[in-house]
């Protein structure tokens, strides 16, 4: 069944669905015919000269500039054309998929004022794999994502650049080869086609799918950890969490004890400290925040793919028009700022644990760095270097972009949300927290090895597929290798998938 584009039920699970494995979409009736309505009402207002931002007006500082009756059936196509300004390598296909997807959901909703054919065009291009290409880089997330939309839009008049089977074609031919007409642009059809931050969201979505399937490898980690450092478990009671009241924190100390069931050291037979550091007991606050974070951060995500960001927006059962800021990324660029700093954090907190199982101080009676013969071998020594490298690139990127603001457009867009690079730089943040997961994820399994009792059923499945991907470190090697596939290993949600089978669905 295809996924329904109605403006009003897109979640993110939806999103990826379209985006990532390649869904096919449905335009519901109902906002076919408010499109058609909305649609009507704007061409009766321009036949009156009603005067309306972007339709028979210039754009940004030139919209006192009114526009003729022939400028305005020319002006979309220039509108077009000036703003495909972009620079850089082409964003991924499942971000301008997902874009595409969310502009569609815009559109139905009946507010933007464009021709049915310019969203049912879009709909087919999801629907036969006609990807625009898109640079990643140039959006400033007010006025919405203008660049990218602009280069996506070019598409509309059978210019650009598309992706189709695999090839890298002109737009025109991309479109020919699917079997798709190519609609022009009428008044209005070209600022509707770009004029909200439809990529920036879409990009923040997709992030926050993988971030929330990060947190939970995060929590297997972390029980690995705890076990192989003999980690005394009562932290991880979600008693003490519910008396605290926050809903991340209950949920990860129930993930991490659900982890551990059928332990030795759950059940008593191991010797634990009465108290262990940081970043072992207050684990389930960590990442508990960081849920938290995440969640505010999906329902903002949430509210704006289901919104109307454009402008202006048209009301039909009010005959009105209303010139605003909708297209303004802020609401989703300050909660994504701080999922992507939550991401950090977690990570920091997972070097933590990484340097006490490779410290001898610290381990518990573990062989230093966890080599077999420790001065001759240095075991794990240079993994915890590589993870540091990490952590100091996503402490760099954890800086605000929300607050980053540049005017532009000669002081008519005065403030900007900069949520573009928030998107671009929250998908590094969890790039390269793959990578630190993945490899306190090997140096767990490796600890593991050298323990003699029988660890939690969620643990022991771990290191199990750990093991299916990288040997146990007898004798030290190059370790690249190893780290790549861990990363590979921990994007992927292998372990994931095979731990929830054993123990069921991690809250």
């Amino acid at each position: 069944m295809p996924i329904i584009l109605d403006g009003s039920t897109l979640t993110i699970e939806k999103l990826v669905a379209i985006a990532r494995h390649g869904e096919q979409v449905q335009l519901a009736p109902a906002a076919l015919e408010r499109i058609k309505v909305c649609r009507a009402m704007l061409e009766q207002k321009l036949t009156a000269h009603e005067i309306m931002y972007g339709t028979n007006t210039g754009i940004g500082e030139f919209s006192e500039h009114l526009l003729s009756d022939d400028e305005v059936r020319e002006f979309q196509k220039y509108l077009i054309y000036n703003h495909a300004a972009g620079i850089g390598d082409p964003a991924p296909i499942e971000h301008v998929r997902a874009a595409l997807a969310g502009r569609i959901n815009v559109h139905a909703h009946g507010n933007s004022g464009c021709r049915p054919e310019i969203t049912l065009t879009m709909v087919a291009m999801l629907n036969k794999g006609v990807t625009p290409v898109v640079c990643a880089k140039g959006s400033v997330g007010a006025s919405g994502d203008l660049a990218p939309m602009a280069q996506a839009a070019l598409l509309l008049m059978g210019e650009g650049e598309a992706w189709f089977n695999g090839e890298r074609l002109p737009g025109r031919l991309a479109m020919e080869k699917a079997g798709i007409p190519i609609p022009g642009l009428q008044a209005r059809d070209g600022l509707a086609a770009i004029n909200g931050s439809n990529l920036l969201t879409a990009i923040s979505a997709i992030n926050l799918y993988d971030m929330e399937r990060l947190l939970h490898q995060a929590e297997i980690a972390a029980a690995m950890s705890i076990e192989a450092l003999l980690g005394n478990l009562k932290p991880y009671n979600t008693q003490l969490h519910e008396l605290r009241g926050f809903k991340g924190a209950i949920a990860s100390a129930a993930n991490i004890r659900k982890l551990v069931e059928g332990s030795d050291l759950a059940s008593g037979k191991m010797k634990t400290k009465v108290q262990d550091a940081y970043s072992m007991r207050s684990t389930p606050q960590v990442i508990g925040a960081a849920r938290d974070a995440i969640a505010y951060a999906r329902s903002q995500v949430e509210i704006e793919l289901n919104g109307v960001g454009d402008n202006p927006i048209f009301i039909p059962t009010q005959n009105l028009t209303l010139t605003g800021a909708n297209f303004q990324g802020s609401p989703v660029a300050l909660p994504m700022d701080m999922a992507g700093a939550a991401i950090t954090m977690i990570c920091v907190l997972a070097e933590r644990r990484l340097n006490r199982l490779t410290n001898p101080a610290l381990s518990g009676g573990l062989p230093a760095f966890l080599a077999h013969k420790p001065g001759f071998y240095s075991g794990l020594m240079l993994s915890q270097y590589t993870a540091d490298h990490l952590i100091v690139e996503q402490r760099i990127l954890s800086a605000p972009a929300s607050i980053q603001s540049i005017p532009a457009a000669a002081d008519q867009e005065d403030f900007v949300s900069m949520g573009m690079n928030t998107a671009l730089k929250n998908t590094q943040i969890l790039d390269n927290a793959y990578g630190v997961i993945g490899i306190e994820l090997m140096a767990a399994a490796q600890a593991l090895d050298f323990r003699e009792f029988t660890p939690g059923k969620g643990v022991s499945k771990a290191h199990e597929v750990i093991r299916r991907h990288v040997a146990h470190l007898e004798v030290d090697r190059p370790l690249y290798n190893d780290h790549n596939t861990m990363k590979a290993l921990v994007k992927s949600g292998e372990i994931l998938s095979e731990v929830e089978q054993v123990v069921g669905a991690l809250g």
